[in-house]
């Protein structure tokens, strides 16, 4: 989820290097990524000439990740993509995507606020250090793409971070995938 305001500006120098002018620092692609997986939205300006470079490298973010194994887009995903550049497709391609991942955050918020407001097990006492583990789980597995986790200060108390995002064993992890698989087969449901 973006974050409300101004994006984060990068600068691209002629010598290719990417400059955050918040921090005053140079940043990589990994970071930029960060930033974004962290609810920040980011341009990427070309420094000489003005030009807005944020479509360009935001794209090879995703080749890189594609390149690297970690494939979320389906090659019959790609190929209808490819499709819709040589066809009357391309006008509503992009509305229909937007929509599509829009649909995507608010079933993840979803999730998210039906673990609390109609979930009687709300009321257990150390019930809101598991939805926080949760929570978090879904955003690691999700990329923070659910609305309202960008909100939570990561730093804060509340948030669990290192040890504390995974108590348990693996056990522990396999029983949070099961929910999760549960409760994806009931969105798909809802969907059909």
């Amino acid at each position: 989820m973006a974050t409300q305001g101004a994006p984060l500006l990068v600068k691209r120098y002629a010598s290719r290097r990417l400059y955050n002018t918040e921090t005053s620092d140079y940043v990589t692609l990994d970071d930029i990524a960060g930033f974004i997986r962290d609810g920040r939205d980011v341009q990427i300006i070309d420094l000489k000439s003005g030009d807005d470079l944020t479509r360009q490298y935001l794209l090879q973010i995703i080749a890189e990740h594609e390149s690297r194994g970690e494939s979320m887009l389906p090659i019959a995903v790609l190929n209808d993509l490819v499709r819709s550049y040589s066809n009357q497709a391309s006008t509503v391609m992009p509305e229909f995507l937007q929509m599509s991942f829009d649909m995507l955050r608010d079933s993840q918020s979803q999730i998210v606020e039906n673990l609390t407001v109609m979930n009687p097990i709300a009321k257990i006492p150390g019930f809101e250090a598991i939805k926080t583990q949760q929570e978090t789980f879904i955003k690691a597995m999700t990329g923070g793409m659910a609305a309202g986790w960008s909100e939570q200060d990561p730093t804060s108390e509340t948030a669990p971070t290192g040890a504390e995002a995974a108590p348990g064993t693996s056990e522990d992890l396999d029983e949070i995938k099961r929910q999760l698989a549960d409760l994806q087969t009931k969105l798909n449901k809802m969907d059909s």
